[in-house]
């Protein structure tokens, strides 16, 4: 096995850590990418109490698993976004609840915090996402100007680029999920978002290419484009269900719906070429965990969990240091 094999745990926040890191070990997994929400990992502790860090650490030590890094979707998503409705009032405390300022502000000093959080887990990379100030722009009617868009991207550099600057002091990356709603959904914005931060190292990917594959965006194109910024890697699934009626758009049909144009699946069921994604991996030089983020409404979670566990470690391949003809040579 060339990399070690985790399992996100935002999609098991329902359960305590102590719960989900034996059931994770006994299925196979050789670590866990704690989500900073549930009791997994509270970024405010973290940031401040080392005991506490301890005890995070011991019970994943203890069922013999292993921390490559930390995530923190929610609270990254309220940096940017313009509206923060009530749909994330639960991403903060129920004190921010339907203010949308209060939440931003709660959302910065929290991921401050979790730079501090993730230097004293012993990490040097989080995942989560940024938000976007002008993803419902996505559409151009009524008409978007080219300048509502720039000042989308300098809107993403003000709120971000303070954040980054305690992520450099702690030693640690920022590896977005390139996402819709995010600054940076596909190529084209990602590249823009790199420069709308400078091209400053701090800022990189968390490659996951289930969102790329639905947009019918290439992930093997996303690894070669950004080769040096690869800095954390989520295995997902999604198919392509397109029937005519529901496009890519999904009709405002929820997940697990058969009618949606496309849906996340567990590994190996639906459309993503992960072979072809090992291959550049390896050719790339990604040596860093491919971590399951578990998604499919139409599988029992354990059954997905485990049946995905055996499909990265079956699937991944270490690259060759000699030609297979080298031979011919001697």
């Amino acid at each position: 096995m060339a990399r070690p094999v985790t399992i996100f745990t935002g999609q098991w926040a329902d359960l305590p850590l102590e719960k989900l890191a034996q059931q994770m070990s006994t299925l196979g997994y050789d670590g866990l990418e704690l989500a900073c929400w549930g009791d997994h990992l509270d970024v405010f502790k973290a940031a401040k109490d080392k005991a506490y860090c301890d005890k995070q650490r011991g019970i994943l030590e203890k069922n013999g698993l292993k921390l490559f890094a930390i995530s923190n979707h929610l609270a990254g998503q309220l940096v940017c976004d313009l509206n923060n409705d009530s749909r994330s009032d639960i991403f903060a405390p129920a004190d921010c609840a339907g203010d949308a300022e209060k939440k931003r502000q709660w959302a910065v000093k929290a991921l401050k915090a979790t730079a501090k959080a993730a230097k004293n887990m012993g990490v040097s990379v989080v995942n989560g996402f940024t938000g976007s100030s002008i993803w419902h722009m996505l559409y151009s009617f009524p008409p978007v100007s080219d300048k509502m868009v720039a000042d989308g991207f300098k809107y993403f550099a003000k709120m971000w680029n303070p954040i980054f600057d305690v992520f450099d002091e702690c030693g640690v990356k920022f590896a977005l999920e390139v996402h819709p709603t995010e600054i940076a959904f596909d190529i084209v914005t990602a590249k823009r978002a790199i420069e709308a931060v400078g091209g400053r190292k701090t800022f990189g990917f968390n490659f996951d290419p289930s969102h790329l594959h639905w947009q019918m965006v290439d992930p093997v194109k996303f690894l070669r484009e950004f080769s040096d910024r690869i800095y954390h890697v989520h295995m997902k699934d999604a198919a392509l269900q397109l029937d005519g009626a529901s496009g890519i758009l999904s009709s405002h049909l929820n997940f697990g719906d058969s009618r949606r144009g496309w849906d996340f699946r567990s590994l190996g069921h639906g459309g993503v070429n992960f072979e072809e994604i090992i291959r550049t991996l390896n050719h790339i030089g990604y040596k860093g965990p491919l971590s399951v983020e578990w998604e499919d409404s139409g599988m029992d979670r354990i059954h997905g969990a485990r049946e995905a566990c055996q499909f990265v470690k079956r699937l991944d391949f270490e690259r060759s240091n000699v030609q297979f003809d080298a031979a011919f040579d001697k």
